[in-house]
């Protein structure tokens, strides 16, 4: 039993030996992959490099949170960019949407005080006290103000009153205190429009020289808002008496032939309103300088008189050839005195007959009709044109 134990003790020693033996060159063989982790070493020392030396000779405590920094460095990044995308849309874009909703949205009737409200700068049309102005009030007083105005904040406090002066004016004469009012922030240009469209399609009467002042604030509002990215700004004076025309049911010319009213002193605006003198005729001498415009009114008051589209054309050229004067213009209008005969019956002394509501046409027609029947009762001789003793003589 002995013999077996010391033969399997020799062949482990061999084999061992054996083994050592062939085990010496894998060690060589191992040598080199030291080499590589020293040269893994090498490359992994060299992002030092960019460490400052005292991390060199950190302990190992400043070791560990390096990589801890290197986290943190990647975190940052993603944490400032967040940030980031929630500033792209930041508030400051928002409030554009808003402000059109506001004025486009709330529409609440409020009411505001008389004292609070003033007229629009530069309103054209005039708040009269009249026989229209009276019916009003007592509509009021009845029912109060039905349609509520349009108003607009004012910079220097209060409201600015774009549509409703009338019925301003028709509350306070009713003793009322306050009314009922749309507040809506409008640009100065969507005002004017406003105002305008409102007077030019609800007033019952409108003078000429207020509808010319109108229209022209009109075309001046549209050129405005016309420097549009997209739009032909070519003929944009043409284009906008043409918008202007087709909101108020005119062609361009006639909205330019009013907005020469525009051009008259005064005086002549006045007798242009109370039909002493004739719209086309009147557009003619707008074209005249202003110290003979102040020459004709004068010549038109003193002689009773009003120039016709010849005269105030001939007039309108002499002005042009520098050879018009108050003598030369008192001598058009005497000359045209002798020419034709002219019977002018202003409204307010025909009122008395038809009253307001008859048109021209039909006091014309009841004028003719009368005339008619007054020839017919007079004597056959009254009747007689006396041409025959003009050719006599």
């Amino acid at each position: 039993m002995g013999d077996p134990a010391p033969a399997g003790k020799v062949v482990d020693f061999t084999a061992a030996r054996d083994g050592a033996a062939k085990g010496k060159p894998p060690e060589k063989a191992a040598a080199p992959d030291k080499g590589k982790q020293t040269d893994k070493a090498k490359d992994a020392a060299k992002p030092r490099r960019g460490r400052p030396p005292k991390a060199d000779k950190a302990a190992p405590d400043k070791a560990k949170p390096q990589p801890r920094d290197k986290m943190s460095q990647s975190k940052p990044p993603a944490g400032k960019g967040a940030p980031v995308k929630a500033e792209t849309p930041a508030a400051t874009e928002q409030p554009p949407a808003p402000r059109d909703a506001t004025r486009g949205v709330k529409e609440e009737i409020v009411y505001l005080n008389l004292a609070e409200l003033h007229p629009f700068k530069n309103h054209p049309f005039g708040v009269r006290d009249d026989a229209e102005m009276q019916g009003l009030v007592e509509s009021v007083k009845a029912a109060g103000v039905n349609q509520p105005a349009l108003v607009r904040p004012r910079e220097g406090g209060g409201y600015e009153i774009i549509a409703g002066h009338r019925r301003q004016r028709a509350s306070e004469l009713a003793g009322f205190v306050n009314m009922p009012c749309i507040v809506r922030n409008m640009t100065d240009d969507e005002a004017i429009l406003a105002m305008t469209d409102d007077n030019l399609r609800h007033r019952e009467r409108i003078l000429p020289t207020e509808k010319a002042a109108a229209l022209k604030q009109q075309v001046e509002a549209i050129k405005h808002q016309g420097a549009r990215p997209g739009e032909d700004d070519r003929d944009a004076g043409k284009r906008s008496t043409q918008i202007v025309g087709d909101r108020n049911g005119m062609n361009y010319k006639q909205v330019q032939r009013y907005i020469r009213l525009t051009e008259l002193v005064p005086d002549l605006q006045k007798m242009v309103d109370e039909k002493q003198l004739s719209f086309t005729p009147a557009v003619e001498i707008s074209f005249i300088r202003p110290r003979h415009q102040k020459y004709i009114a004068v010549a038109i008051e003193g002689q009773a008189s009003s120039p016709s589209l010849s005269q105030a054309q001939k007039m309108r050229e002499l002005d042009k050839e520098g050879k018009l004067n108050g003598d030369v213009i008192d001598g058009i209008l005497s000359e045209q005195k002798k020419e034709v005969d002219k019977v002018i019956i202003n409204s307010a002394e025909l009122e008395k007959y038809f009253g307001k509501d008859k048109s021209p046409r039909e006091m014309k027609d009841t004028i003719l009709a009368l005339l008619d029947e007054w020839k017919e009762k007079q004597p056959p001789e009254l009747g007689k044109p006396e041409k025959k003793a003009d050719k006599a003589l």
